[in-house]
């Protein structure tokens, strides 16, 4: 069963982004909605990795470093400014996207093997990350005319 795969690849997915929202969060701090936000997405992230944690077990997780590889090819580090703010909004954004499609197939896959445990874990999960996605989206287009015409 590969369950075990992808429960694996979205445990190590949302620690990766918990960390990259706290580390936006202190590095652009000069912006409190987005310090305090981040902070909270940090949070959901947190939440959801435990939430995992039984089904890892269950399934007995794998644990592949595509994350892990995701994770420092979006993310390496913050950036200063404006436009680093828009970018490492971005770069959250594409890692938030790939928890949102592995909380999608897992759903499916939850739905398979008939886990109404796991399926009410998604349900929620994947209404929460879709919130994180809208936030950042909306927070991009705030940032995105002072950063790119204004201080251009």
């Amino acid at each position: 069963m590969h369950l075990a795969h992808y429960l694996g690849l979205l445990h190590r997915a949302q620690g990766n982004l918990a960390e990259a929202f706290r580390r936006v969060g202190e590095a652009h701090g000069d912006e409190p909605d987005v310090a305090l936000l981040c902070e909270q997405q940090a949070q959901v992230c947190d939440r959801h990795s435990e939430r995992l944690s039984p089904f890892a077990e269950r399934y007995s997780e794998e644990a592949p470093d595509e994350p892990d590889r995701l994770h420092s090819e979006l993310f390496r580090g913050t950036r200063t400014g404006g436009i680093g703010l828009l970018r490492d909004l971005q770069d959250l954004y594409l890692m938030a996207a790939e928890c949102d499609i592995c909380w999608t197939v897992v759903g499916q896959a939850a739905q398979g093997v008939r886990d109404r445990d796991l399926l009410g874990v998604v349900t929620t999960c994947e209404r929460e990350t879709t919130i994180q996605l809208q936030w950042l989206r909306t927070r991009m287009k705030q940032a995105a005319p002072q950063a790119l015409v204004v201080a251009g």
